[in-house]
């Protein structure tokens, strides 16, 4: 009985320390170059591997980024926050414009892209059950609304 038990702890702990070292990939070193060269100048640098890609959350010129790469260093794009002021002018009227006119933002960052574009997301809340994640073109047209938590 007590070499069954020791044998179920061996297998148990050989699971855990399996599982454990599985979920920690080291990031790529294109990935890590890719950020490096766009960002040289980031701080506070904290990596997070989503499987598909992986979001770098930093710090650059006192202003907070996530950016996105892909598996093989391809920047996809980042995400600053910024203010509502911040917003232009054409997505300021968008939202005014839009059924979420009366709904309080409470976040607001601008969406970077590799072909100099920008689009910018706001989370709306109605109440703490209805919120909105949206995504403003320049223009201030509406180009995605979906819910969120």
């Amino acid at each position: 009985m007590k070499r069954l038990v020791f044998m179920v702890m061996v297998f148990a702990i050989a699971i855990i320390g399996g599982e454990a070292q599985a979920q920690l990939r080291k990031i790529p070193a294109e990935v890590t170059d890719a950020f490096k060269y766009k960002y040289r100048n980031a701080e506070s640098v904290e990596w997070k591997d989503k499987l598909t890609h992986y979001l770098v959350a930093f710090q650059l010129k006192g202003e907070s980024y996530e950016a996105t790469f892909k598996n093989d260093g391809t920047w996809v794009l980042s995400q600053k926050v910024i203010g509502r002021d911040d917003l232009p002018k054409s997505v300021e009227e968008g939202l005014e414009k839009s059924k979420y006119a009366d709904w309080e933002v409470e976040d607001v960052y601008q969406l970077i892209y590799p072909d100099d574009r920008s689009e910018y997301r706001l989370l709306v809340k109605k109440s703490d059950l209805n919120k909105r994640d949206l995504v403003f073109a320049e223009s201030g047209r509406l180009l995605k609304d979906k819910l969120t938590l």
